[in-house]
């Protein structure tokens, strides 16, 4: 058992990106960039995003940042029909179901979250898409600042209307001395 509860919102809210690293640097070759280290000792932001893989990176920010700026609609315009969304050992199992109460709460988290992307690492074949990040996210709770590990993978499947997200899986946990 985790050491801390781990309500839903909270999960989801760590997994969220801001960062839109595949933006920059469209290159022929996968996208490796490392920021100075932080005073952690880690790199601040590490990726590894094949060309074939950018566009559905741009996904998975704007879905975060619709989030985050309370655009459901816009959110909701990224998910498959029959997304399934994973965290906390609980499930949404399409769009709609997430977007009725699930994304209302994540919104409303994320509204005073800060998140530092730590790693990212992304590849394409076909029309499937997987976008794995690790993050850190901080805010205060009850008056005390919490910094969360967070881990996320998106998987994307590219039709007829782009990319869309069709898997989520979010994961968190304390990030050590917090």
């Amino acid at each position: 058992m985790h050491p801390c509860p781990r309500p839903a919102h909270l999960v989801f809210a760590v997994g969220m990106l801001f960062c839109s690293a595949a933006s920059a640097g469209e290159s022929a070759k996968p996208m490796a960039t490392i920021q100075p280290v932080a005073s952690t000792g880690m790199p601040v932001f590490v990726s590894n995003i094949a060309p074939e893989a950018i566009d559905a990176v741009k996904v998975v920010d704007a879905f975060s940042t619709a989030i985050k700026q309370v655009k459901l609609e816009d959110a909701a315009n990224l998910l498959d029909p029959k997304v399934l969304i994973l965290e906390s050992g609980s499930s949404e199992r399409s769009r709609d179901e997430y977007m009725q109460s699930h994304a209302i709460a994540d919104a409303a988290f994320m509204q005073t979250a800060e998140q530092q992307l730590r790693y990212r690492q992304a590849q394409a074949e076909g029309n499937i898409a997987w976008v794995g990040t690790e993050s850190i996210v901080s805010r205060m709770n009850d008056g005390k600042p919490m910094h969360l590990l967070s881990t996320e993978t998106m998987i994307l499947r590219k039709g007829s209307e782009g990319w869309k997200i069709v898997h989520i899986h979010w994961s968190s946990r304390p990030a050590p001395n917090s």
